[in-house]
């Protein structure tokens, strides 16, 4: 294969782009925005979290869902409206919580690896993003979700990612902005923060700059493969236009599900809901008061990131409501109330809101590998770790894609098997 489509303009396409020219390939990008990481990529927490990588099939998850489903301002949501693809995602997750531990393992492996990928070649191709190396500070406020936290630890050891306990004196330390009585803490100094649209927007221009086509403003209506070769059908202000490649690669985030039932692969992609508040610092007394070290908040589950002097991003909750893209007054209220109680010092006057949809697999672990058609292959499914794996997986895509002609590929290998 020597022609390649990527399909999808977000972290994990463009960062799949990118490795695939690396690897000599003819790449067209196929974005249906006018420009990239203008969905689920535009305003994330901002956390590169190795430290995050507990996935969510969990029994406690699925009791915390049951409890919170009549709050409207619960940090996990769901609407109780049946449908079918709802349905068989939960089925799913719920099969799942066998393999807990092993993918928590496994993805907190993945996302080490990622890390000196995106570091890499940030620095290759000048690209700031307001990159902070200064870790993650997990912060709990009573005795059980600390010990939780700690028997987490023992399973992101094993993935190699070291993080230690810290008393509430030591959290302090850390972080002296950080107002209220908590019972401890977890710290991971080797993780990091930066600014996910900037990033993108950034790698999209150095892979233009190295060869890539990019083709904005027009949505995918048709794939098709024989095997052999591929089109894609797109439609614009022109109409349909249809363009023949070697390859594909599928990275369309929430819209992958749909386009891989036309070529015939079933990837149970759900979109989950999540907020961000991004807190503009426009006073000198804000900028001093709002923090430097990032922080999870376990108990509300919230993230935070300070993006350069003058913005702090707060991000979390999750929400099944399908493909429903509303910011909700109710749903960013408590983000707004946790930065007035957590960092009184810093003004909520000026608070920008934002809303994306995470693509995320019954198994939370990213669909990355071959389809049934030999040159159809899939990097999506990342879940709320989109920006922390895209680097690896993006990489390993590719790898798959140059070593397409040597071996048959299996179907839709999780990344927890080894695809």
């Amino acid at each position: 294969m020597k022609t390649i489509a990527v399909i999808g303009g977000g972290i994990t396409g463009v960062t799949t782009a990118y490795a695939l020219r690396q690897r000599g390939f003819d790449v067209t990008l196929f974005e249906q925005h006018r420009y990239a990481a203008m969905e689920t990529s535009f305003a994330n927490g901002g956390q590169l979290s190795a430290s995050n990588a507990e996935v969510w099939t969990h029994t406690s998850t699925v009791l915390k869902g049951l409890k919170w489903m009549l709050r409207s301002d619960a940090p996990l949501l769901v609407n109780p409206r049946p449908s079918w693809h709802k349905l068989s995602w939960f089925a799913e997750f719920i099969a799942s919580i066998p393999r807990y531990r092993h993918n928590t393992v496994a993805t907190a492996r993945l996302a080490i690896a990622a890390r000196q990928h995106l570091f890499t070649w940030a620095e290759a191709e000048g690209i700031d993003f307001d990159l902070k190396r200064q870790g993650i500070l997990h912060i709990y406020r009573s005795k059980a979700g600390f010990d939780h936290a700690a028997e987490v630890s023992k399973l992101l050891a094993e993935g190699g990612l070291p993080r230690r306990a810290v008393t509430p004196e030591e959290m302090r330390a850390i972080e002296p902005t950080l107002a209220g009585t908590y019972h401890g803490g977890f710290y991971t100094e080797s993780d990091a923060t930066g600014d996910i649209h900037k990033f993108t927007v950034g790698l999209a221009a150095a892979a233009e700059r190295h060869g890539v086509r990019f083709r904005f403003g027009g949505a995918v209506r048709r794939l098709a493969s024989d095997g052999a070769r591929a089109s894609v059908t797109t439609a614009g202000e022109g109409g349909e236009q249809v363009q023949h490649f070697d390859g594909l690669v599928i990275c369309a985030g929430v819209g992958s599900r749909a386009l891989a039932a036309q070529l015939g692969d079933r990837v149970n992609v759900y979109p989950v809901k999540g907020y961000s508040i991004t807190v503009n610092l426009n006073d000198a007394q804000s900028q001093r008061a709002a923090p430097t070290v990032s922080l999870l908040d376990d108990e509300t589950k919230l993230v935070t990131s300070r993006l350069g002097t003058d913005r702090f991003r707060v991000a979390g909750t999750a929400e099944f409501n399908g493909f429903n893209r509303d910011i909700r007054a109710d749903r960013v209220r408590p983000l707004v109330d946790w930065v007035n109680q957590c960092f009184p010092g810093v003004s909520t006057r000026q608070v920008v809101p934002w809303a994306g949809l995470r693509p995320m697999m019954p198994d939370m672990m990213p669909r990355v590998g071959a389809g049934r058609r030999a040159n159809v292959f899939y990097n999506t499914g990342h879940g709320h770790l989109g920006w922390t794996l895209s680097a690896v997986t993006a990489d390993m895509v590719a790898s798959q894609v140059a070593q397409a002609g040597q071996a048959a590929r299996p179907v839709l290998v999780p990344v927890a098997s080894g695809a």
